[in-house]
């Protein structure tokens, strides 16, 4: 059974997009049936990166300082030095990614749930872009985190995907722009 078969998307929902002066983050919401210390563990560990995030890491995230992402499903490979600005685990986690400031936040939802929020400072031209990309991976996230993953689904895979096209369109009517 093939990724579109075991995988597809929910509407576009949970994001909204924030201005303040020229700087534009999105800003993306889940409620995930995990504690904080399981997301993230997802959100900084290698292994665990390779499920789901668009970039790997050449180390654990969950400390201060530089690690390398490589951006995966790129047309071409782009590495990029990141600083990790702060890691409070399991808490906030801070990183400068190809000069694109990303805060994750965890808050625990009673003993076994988290709200994980996520804030990306993007270029105003590809929010909608963004947030379907966003979307998907934290989808793939959770299916990882739930114990039935399908595998990432980045880059030019994404876009290929039938799912992401459509959540791209209701994005784009929702914030504008591609």
């Amino acid at each position: 059974m093939g990724r579109s078969e075991r995988y597809t998307p929910g509407p576009a929902a949970g994001a909204e997009v924030r201005k303040n002066g020229e700087q534009w983050t999105l800003v993306l919401v889940r409620e995930l049936a995990h504690p904080p210390a399981k997301v993230w563990a997802a959100l900084t560990d290698p292994a665990q990166l390779r499920e789901w995030a668009p970039y790997d890491a050449d180390r654990d995230l969950g400390k201060v300082g530089t690690a390398t992402l490589t951006t995966v499903g790129a047309p071409q490979p782009h590495v990029t030095e990141t600083t990790i600005t702060r890691a409070d685990a399991p808490d906030v986690l801070e990183l400068n990614w190809g000069g694109q400031d990303i805060r994750w936040q965890l808050e625990p939802l009673g003993a076994k749930r988290t709200r994980l929020t996520l804030w990306h400072a993007i270029d105003r031209r590809y929010i909608a872009m963004g947030a379907a990309g966003w979307h998907v991976c934290l989808d793939i996230m959770e299916r990882a985190l739930d114990g039935d993953p399908v595998g990432r689904i980045v880059g030019g895979d994404a876009m290929k995907f039938d799912g992401w096209h459509r959540l791209h369109g209701e994005y784009a009517k929702q914030f504008g722009g591609s």
